[in-house]
C-alpha cells in the first residue's frame, strides 16, 4: 500500500427511501396523528376527535346497505354539452376528467336496496364527480327515483353531498331543482316517507330543494349545509358570522335540520325511523305525525339535544 493510501470504510448508503409512506396521517381537524387503517375501520372517521372524511359512493352503498342489497338503476343516462360551455376548458373534457376520476357517468348513483330489511328506494351524490353538482342528469335520475318510489310505495333516502347547481348546463341546471321538488310533492301526499342525509359539504341549489325538503332531515357531524359559503356571505354583508354558523350543529339549535348522527350509527337510525313510519302497525290508527309520540324519536325534533 502507498504513503497516501486507506483502506474504504464499508459503510452502506442508502440513496433512496425505502418507505416514502408509512400510513400516517395528521388529522386536518385535531392534528392529531392517524393511522390509515384506523381511519379505515372507523368508517373514514378520526378515532381521536370523530371528524367525519369523505366516503366514496361505494363506501357509503356498503355502510347503508344490506350486503349485496344494492341494485343501481337509469346508470345509462349520461350528460351531454348542450349549451357548448367553455370556462378555462370545455364541458365535455370536464366531464371526461370526472369519469376518469370517481369511475362513475354522473354525480347522482340511483337504485335500491335493503336497510336492515327494510326495502329502500337510495340515491347517494358522489363528490368526486364535478363536486356533487346537480346537472339535467342529477335532476333525472333523482326524479325518476321519486317516481319509482312512488309507483312502488317505498321509502325514498337520499344522501347529498354537493357544490350545488353545476354552472356549467346553466338555467339547465337551475330547472333540476324545480323538478325534484315537483316529484317529492307527490311522494309527500301519498304519504311516503322521505328521509335526507345531509354530509359535508351541501351546498348551493341541492340544499335550497330535494336536500331539505325531507320528512326527516339528518345530518353528519360539523357537516357545511348552505346556500352560500361562509366567506361569500361575509363579502356581501360586510360582518364577520357567528362562530359555527352553517354548520349541522348550529342549524340543529335553529331547527333547520331534525337529527344529528354519527356515521356509525346512521343506518341503524334510518332503519329505526323507517320502522315508526312504514311497520308499525299500531302507528296506522294513529294520525300521520303520531310518530313524535314514541320516546325514542322524540330527539328528533329537540333542536337542543343532538341524537347521536
Amino acid at each position: 500500500m502507498g504513503l497516501f493510501s486507506r483502506n474504504k470504510p464499508k459503510i452502506k448508503i442508502q440513496t433512496t427511501k425505502k418507505d416514502g409512506y408509512s400510513g400516517w396521517l395528521k388529522c386536518t381537524h385535531c392534528h392529531e396523528l392517524i393511522h390509515a387503517n384506523e381511519l379505515q375501520q372507523n368508517m373514514n372517521c378520526c378515532p381521536k376527535c370523530e371528524y367525519h372524511y369523505r366516503l366514496t359512493t361505494e363506501e357509503r352503498i356498503k355502510n347503508l346497505s344490506d350486503e349485496n342489497s344494492f341494485q343501481e338503476m337509469y346508470k345509462d343516462l349520461e350528460p351531454v354539452d348542450a349549451l357548448n360551455f367553455v370556462d378555462t376548458e370545455t364541458y365535455p373534457k370536464r366531464l371526461a376528467s370526472a369519469r376518469e376520476k370517481s369511475g362513475h357517468n354522473e354525480a347522482a348513483i340511483v337504485g335500491t336496496c335493503r336497510i336492515n330489511g327494510n326495502l329502500v328506494a337510495l340515491g347517494i351524490l358522489d363528490f368526486n364527480f364535478m363536486a356533487g353538482s346537480m346537472g339535467s342528469v342529477v335532476g333525472e335520475k333523482l326524479t325518476l327515483l321519486m317516481e319509482y318510489a312512488l309507483a312502488h310505495r317505498i321509502p325514498l333516502l337520499i344522501v347529498s353531498t354537493s357544490g350545488g347547481a353545476r354552472m356549467q348546463e346553466s338555467i339547465l341546471s337551475l330547472m333540476q331543482m324545480a323538478k325534484t321538488s315537483a316529484a317529492l310533492a307527490k311522494l309527500h301526499e301519498a304519504k311516503i316517507p322521505y328521509i335526507s342525509v345531509l354530509t359535508n359539504p351541501t351546498t348551493g341549489g341541492v340544499t335550497a330543494s330535494f336536500a331539505s325538503l325531507g320528512d326527516i332531515i339528518m345530518a353528519e357531524p360539523n357537516a357545511l349545509i348552505c346556500f352560500a359559503g361562509p366567506r361569500v356571505i361575509e363579502q356581501v354583508i360586510g360582518q364577520q358570522l357567528p362562530p359555527g354558523a352553517q354548520k349541522s350543529e348550529f342549524l340543529l339549535h335553529h331547527g333547520m335540520i331534525d337529527c344529528i348522527v354519527n356515521r356509525q350509527e346512521l343506518k341503524h337510525k334510518i332503519s329505526e325511523v323507517l320502522y315508526f313510519l312504514t311497520n308499525n302497525e299500531e302507528n296506522n290508527h294513529k294520525d300521520e305525525h303520531s310518530f313524535l309520540a314514541y320516546p325514542s324519536l322524540n330527539n328528533l325534533t329537540k333542536a337542543d339535544q343532538p341524537c347521536r
